[in-house]
């Protein structure tokens, strides 16, 4: 081919690149409804209750989800719709406190997640719907309007919640994965969210798919989680251990962890679905 076509089909190319916003590789799936900004309320007065009531019908006490059954009831597939609409109605600019903008935005991952892998069911894995250039990507195109704008799963994790300066969310946002955190079987409340987030770390680390340490080696042994976000543990690895020490299930674990006397390594993480 001559050059001066070479040139033109990368011209084009790059033209392309720069016009096609990258939110639109995929088919955007809008859940929830938008809200007027008059009708908006405070991330305090959302309720969760119908999510609560929803995870103990059909998440188990290790977090694995009845996605089958779930799908199979148009009453429950029903009730997740009108709680995804509830979610909604917050606003992202009337004041809050941090506990419940916590909880909200926690409640408001996993559920969007669970409507994701709902609408596919049934599949293997979260990484069957996310496409990397073009066709949907469930974390970037199911979209949840909350305020002024939609936003995604990517959104939520990213923009959101790693910006609370709160390193215990990542042991709370599931994936709807085998290698996440267990889905708690219980709505996050702006009285508890403290609570039920020393709760999930203590028991992510009492994993051993999460969690080993080898004292002969003098070696941690630990999920991808903590090497994928590293930054938000700590600045080098000494803060990081020191962040996760009080959660670690031995006290010689505890102590190497407060110590950093221990070398890392790091678990394979394991797509597969987190269901019954």
């Amino acid at each position: 081919m001559p050059f001066s076509k070479v040139l033109n089909v990368i011209l084009v190319a790059i033209g392309l690149a720069l016009i096609v916003p990258t939110r639109v590789a995929g088919q955007a799936v809008v859940l929830g409804k938008s809200i007027a900004a008059e009708q908006q309320v405070s991330m305090e007065s959302i309720d969760h209750s119908a999510w609560n009531h929803l995870l103990k019908k059909y998440v188990d006490q290790e977090g694995q989800v009845n996605y089958k059954t779930w799908k199979a009831s148009k009453t429950d597939v029903a009730s997740l719709d009108s709680y995804l609409a509830t979610l909604s109605k917050a606003s992202r600019t009337k004041g809050s406190s941090k506990q419940s903008k916590l909880a909200f935005w926690i409640n408001a991952y996993n559920a969007v997640t669970i409507k994701g892998i709902l609408r596919e069911y049934p599949t293997t894995s979260i990484r069957n719907h996310t496409a990397k250039f073009f066709g949907y990507n469930i974390w970037k195109n199911l979209l949840l309007p909350v305020g002024a704008a939609p936003v995604s799963l990517d959104d939520i994790e990213h923009q959101i919640l790693r910006k609370m300066g709160e390193p215990r969310i990542h042991f709370a946002i599931v994936c709807a994965s085998k290698g996440c955190p267990s889905l708690l079987n219980q709505a996050y409340t702006k009285e508890k969210v403290d609570q039920q987030l020393d709760e999930n770390a203590r028991n992510f680390f009492a994993n051993t798919n999460n969690f080993r340490y080898d004292v002969s080696s003098q070696r941690f042994y630990l999920s991808s989680i903590l090497s994928w976000f590293a930054e938000d543990f700590g600045k080098d690895q000494a803060s990081q251990l020191k962040t996760i020490a009080k959660f670690l299930p031995t006290l010689e674990a505890t102590k190497a962890a407060t110590n950093n006397s221990v070398s890392l390594s790091f678990l394979d993480y394991d797509w597969n679905l987190n269901q019954q």
